[in-house]
This record gives C-alpha cells, sequence and structure tokens, in this order.
C-alpha cells in the first residue's frame, strides 16, 4: 500500500557519482504517489561525468521509477535545472506529456504561491566564480570519500553513521554564515516576488521554517540527508527523512491487510517537522513557469 500526497520536492540526488544514493531514493519513490513530482535540481551531476563519475544501472532506474510514476498514476513531473545539470540548459524549456523541464517555476497551492528554484542562481560564488566553485565541488568530493572511510570503521564497531561533511559545515563558521545568507536571501527574493514561500535545494541542508513571514523550505539531497519535501491533501508541508522510514512494518502492514481484508491505506511512519495550516475552501492549485 502506498501513502498519497499531492506533491513531492527531492532535489541533490547527484546521479553518476560514487556519493549518489540512486537505489534509496528509488525505493523511496516506490512507496508514495503523488499528483506532482518536482525534481529540484542536481538530480544528475554533469560536472562528475565530464571528470571521474560514472553511469551505472542503479542510475536509470531512478528514471525508471519516475516514468512508472508518470504511467501508473499521472503523476506530472517537474525537472529543474540545478548547476550541476546545467547541460540543460541547451534545451530549456521542454515539455513532452507530464514531463516538463524548465529553470525554475511558480507553485501555487490553497491559496499560497511558492517559488521553486534549485537555488544556485542566488550563490554569487557558483555564478561569478566558477573555477572557485569547481574546487569546492573537489572538497566536498573528498569528504564524502573520507566520510566512507570513517563509517567503514564505525560500522565495524557496533557504532551509528556520523556525517562528517555536515560536522564540517556546522563547525566552520563561513559555512553556516554563507548557508544563514543563503536562507534569508532566498526569502528576500520570494518576498520580492509576491509569493509565500520559497522551495529550494543546493546547499544540502533540509530545512522548513518561516523567515521573515516567508515559509524557507529546503529538500535537503541524496547523499547524505537522504531527505524529501511533502506536501499533503490539506496543503500542510513536512519533512521526511529516509532512514526514519520503517520499511519492514510498512511492508508487514501491506501483507496483513492482504490476508485480512482490510482496505485502509498504510501510512508509512516518518519524522514531522514543522506543519504549516493552510486557508480553508480555496481554489485548486496551480504550477506555472516563470520563464
Amino acid at each position: 500500500m502506498k501513502t498519497q500526497y499531492k506533491t513531492l520536492v527531492v532535489s541533490d540526488v547527484h546521479l553518476g557519482t560514487k556519493g549518489s544514493k540512486a537505489k534509496e531514493i528509488s525505493r523511496f519513490l516506490k512507496q508514495y504517489t503523488c499528483e506532482n513530482l518536482i525534481l529540484n535540481g542536481d538530480i544528475i551531476d554533469g560536472w562528475q561525468l565530464k571528470k571521474s563519475g560514472s553511469w551505472k544501472r542503479k542510475h536509470t532506474r531512478f528514471f525508471n521509477r519516475v516514468l512508472k510514476m508518470i504511467e501508473n498514476h499521472n503523476t506530472k513531473v517537474y525537472y529543474l535545472r540545478g548547476n550541476h545539470d546545467d547541460f540543460l540548459d541547451q534545451i530549456l524549456p521542454f515539455q513532452i506529456g507530464n514531463l516538463s523541464i524548465q529553470k525554475d517555476m511558480t507553485y501555487e497551492s490553497y491559496g499560497k504561491k511558492y517559488f521553486v528554484t534549485h537555488g544556485d542562481v542566488f550563490d554569487s560564488i557558483t555564478t561569478n566564480l566558477r573555477w572557485i566553485a569547481y574546487l569546492g565541488d573537489m572538497g566536498y568530493t573528498f569528504l564524502l570519500w573520507l566520510n566512507s572511510v570513517v563509517n567503514h570503521y564505525r560500522i565495524k564497531r557496533g557504532l551509528p553513521y556520523f556525517s562528517l561533511s555536515q560536522y564540517v559545515k556546522g563547525k566552520v563558521k563561513s559555512a553556516v554564515s554563507y548557508i544563514d545568507q543563503y536562507e534569508e536571501e532566498l526569502s528576500k527574493m520570494a518576498k520580492a516576488k509576491g509569493c509565500d514561500g520559497i522551495i529550494c535545494g543546493h546547499i544540502h541542508k533540509a530545512e522548513n521554517r518561516i523567515i521573515d513571514g516567508i515559509e524557507y523550505m529546503n529538500s535537503g539531497d541524496w547523499v547524505e540527508t537522504m531527505s524529501a519535501l511533502a506536501e499533503d491533501h490539506e496543503g500542510n508541508w513536512q519533512l521526511i527523512y529516509y532512514n526514519e522510514i520503517n520499511f519492514k512494518e510498512v511492508h508487514d502492514d501491506s501483507l496483513q491487510q492482504f490476508f485480512i481484508g482490510k482496505p485502509e491505506a498504510t501510512v508509512i511512519p516518518m519524522r514531522e517537522v514543522s506543519f504549516l495550516k493552510p486557508k480553508k475552501d480555496l481554489e485548486p492549485p496551480a504550477i506555472s513557469s516563470t520563464q
């Protein structure tokens, strides 16, 4: 049985890299149905594929899962360009059937309007000093490699998973300052566009909070955090973390319902992070490109 949402947002999958959790996100998407799926940038890592990355079968399976969502549930898929998949600039905008590829978009739901963008357009380093951005990417790739080594030995000793890069981000003052500034600037942009909120990715830090009256939401990533944003059919938004889904319980409940004939849908256990109450009796959602 599947949990149904109106909209799911995922970003920063970085397919083509060793750190990409392609199997996990494919399994994640298999548990849910949704009317809208927003792939908010850096889904394919073109930077790494040009250097040392490689495309594997599990990366293809991710897109097979997305196509099945379109075919089986008539899901509308919006692929927004990120900085690592900037090769999409050559075909933007593009639409075929339920699949749309574009730079950014405006999402309207239950009387609220959200500006949806990957977020790199507001990153002056990525935009203006591209060579520094590449160096930063190399450093992050090294941290991910070192992180895998550290956790290999931690697992052997029965210790829980430890995110080295998240630890570094939290301790380095310049990184903390950058993240705070990033969130504030994107919230200002949403307000300038007359929107109630901003939905982004890019910095690999999942978040759902209010900044100066603007709903700031970041879907996180599928390299470490393995998180997504979800909107239910009442307009409430929440963060979902893959590591907190009890897949065994979902499987056992589904089998039990099959044998005893219960019609109820299985609700997948997850952590709820900040619900926002919508206005009632408003118009149905609408989605439009800002291009």
